[in-house]
This record gives C-alpha cells, sequence and structure tokens, in this order.
C-alpha cells in the first residue's frame, strides 16, 4: 500500500509540474506580449524556459535536500529523453522538417553543452560554485547568440498569439503556474525517492528515468500536439533549446546553491546523450528533415538505453 500511495503521489505531482508549467508560460508569454515585447524574444526565452521550469524546480529541490543524483540525473535523462523518444515519436507521426541554424549551429552548441558538463563534471566529482558560474556565463552567451540571430533575421519563432485577457488575470496564471511547479517538484522528489528505497532502486536510476519523464511531459505534450497539428517544423528546435537550457541554466543555478555531486556512472549516460545528439545531427543533416525512419530508430536506441539501466 506504501508503494501504491507513492505512486499516486507521483502521479499527482506529474500533474502539478505540466500544469503549472503550461500556466506560467501562457501568463508570462501573455504579459510579454501586452507590454509590446517581440514575439520571437518571447518564443526564444520565456516559453522555453517555462517548459523547462518542472527541469529546474526538480533539480534545484533535489539539490537542498541533498539527492545530487537526482539532479544530474534528472537533467541528463531530461535530454536523452528529449531526443530520443520526444523527437522520435513526434517523427514517427510526421517527418520533421529542420531549420538550417539548428543544423549548423545550435544541434553543435547543444553537444558542446554537453561535453563542458562531463569535462567540469569530471573534475573533483562534482560541479561546484564556480563551475555554476561557467555554465551560468555560456548560458548568456547562447541568449547572446539567439538575439543575434534574431536582428540578422535568420531565426523564426513559433508566433504566440496576443493575449486578450485582462493583466491581473496573466499576472495570477504566472504566479500560481510557478507555485504548482515548485510544489509539484517537492512532492515528486519525495515520492521518487521513497519509491527507490522501497523498489531498492538507486536515486540515479529513478532520476534518469521516472523523475525525467514527469518533467519532460511539457515537452512531450507539445511536441506531439505540434506534429499532429502538422506544426512538427517547431519540434527539433525547441527540444534542442530546452536541453541547452537544461544543462547551462538548470545545473548552473543548482550549483550556486549547493555543490551538485556527479557520479562517476554519469560519464556512460552524458557520453550516451552525446551519442543521442549525434545520432540526431547524422539523421537531420543530409535532407533537413527527420524522417519516420530516424524517429523509428531513435525510440530503439532509448529501449536499449533504458534496458542498459535496468541491468546496471
Amino acid at each position: 500500500m506504501t508503494l501504491v500511495f507513492q505512486l499516486l503521489l507521483l502521479a499527482v505531482g506529474f500533474v502539478l509540474l505540466v500544469k503549472g508549467a503550461d500556466w506560467f508560460v501562457e501568463g508570462a508569454s501573455g504579459i510579454a506580449d501586452k507590454f509590446g515585447i517581440p514575439q520571437l524574444v518571447i518564443g526564444l526565452t520565456i516559453v522555453a524556459m517555462g517548459t523547462s521550469a518542472p527541469e529546474t524546480a526538480v533539480s534545484i529541490t533535489a539539490a537542498l535536500k541533498g539527492n545530487a543524483d537526482v539532479s544530474v540525473g534528472n537533467v541528463v535523462g531530461s535530454n536523452i529523453l528529449n531526443v530520443l523518444i520526444i523527437l522520435g515519436i513526434s517523427a514517427v507521426i510526421t517527418s520533421i522538417a529542420v531549420a538550417k541554424t539548428t543544423i549548423r549551429y545550435e544541434i553543435p552548441i547543444m553537444l558542446g553543452a554537453t561535453f563542458l558538463l562531463l569535462g567540469l563534471g569530471m573534475t573533483g566529482n562534482s560541479i561546484t560554485l564556480w563551475e555554476g558560474i561557467v555554465f551560468l556565463g555560456c548560458f548568456a552567451l547562447y541568449l547572446l547568440y539567439m538575439f543575434v540571430m534574431v536582428k540578422k533575421g535568420q531565426m523564426q519563432a513559433e508566433k504566440i498569439e496576443s493575449a486578450s485577457v485582462p493583466l491581473w488575470r496573466l499576472l495570477l496564471m504566472m504566479v500560481v503556474g510557478l507555485g504548482l511547479v515548485v510544489w509539484g517538484s517537492d512532492i515528486t522528489i519525495d515520492a521518487a525517492t521513497k519509491i527507490a528505497q522501497i523498489a531498492k532502486l538507486s536515486d540515479k536510476f529513478i532520476g534518469l528515468t521516472v523523475v525525467a519523464l514527469g518533467t519532460s511531459l511539457p515537452e512531450l505534450v507539445t511536441s506531439v500536439v505540434a506534429a499532429k497539428k502538422g506544426k512538427a517544423d517547431i519540434a527539433i528546435g525547441n527540444i534542442v533549446g530546452s536541453n541547452i537550457f537544461n544543462i547551462l541554466f538548470v545545473l548552473g543555478i543548482s550549483a550556486l546553491i549547493v555543490p551538485v555531486t556527479f557520479d562517476y556512472g554519469f560519464i556512460k549516460d552524458c557520453l550516451i546523450a552525446a551519442g543521442a545528439g549525434i545520432l540526431l545531427w547524422i539523421c537531420v543533416f543530409p535532407k533537413k528533415k527527420l524522417t519516420r525512419w530516424g524517429g523509428a530508430a531513435m525510440l530503439l536506441c532509448y529501449a536499449a538505453y533504458f534496458a542498459y539501466l535496468l541491468m546496471h
């Protein structure tokens, strides 16, 4: 009964995370729109950060509670799942067109961020305060790159409709949404930790699988819905941007609060995350699209990765 109760709590936590992120994005986007902030800037910053709010909240909560394996596992696991599962499912539904800038710049930046995490994590077996500052500095450079690309007119974002709801309601949605994300992250971490103890699974395994899936639900829902509506061309850019944000911002902020332990077991997982990024780049480079066959290959790769986690 205890296990069933914790599983129910985990489900409640996921619902709060997803709904909270949805309200936060809608409220923040509407407010920015009302103040005349360009739609492209909104899409590249507020919406991207909002869909990664669950990862941010869960990783910071885990770091504060001393469950660093969940912090790093959540980010690395989410990044692997974002590419192999979310893009895999989206591509199986329909082939996904890829922007030139994503192939030339953003996928390599994502790979660079992954190898930066690997390199800094291996030095001293933790992500320290100064290394967190390095992550945030790199994230600032990434934001600068996006704004330069916007000025040059080489990057387009999904149009966000102008909000017709009152400003007070948008503010309320943003505040309540953020509160739900924080509350949901707290419930999720507690439930996931207790499930790991009951089932005698490691925090690392839970972070890389169950928690990673839960915090990636906003990206999963967004990408699959976009694919069904024939707007799957936005999926890859959003996922790649989310992965960059997860490493540079989420772990950067976490490291400012408390040193984040980097277990040597994460070396393999970081290499798998990098491998997923390389697989994505190989699949999209020839025809500038992710085909159904490419999506199927990604799903098979995740199945193999999950089997590897179960055996280790």
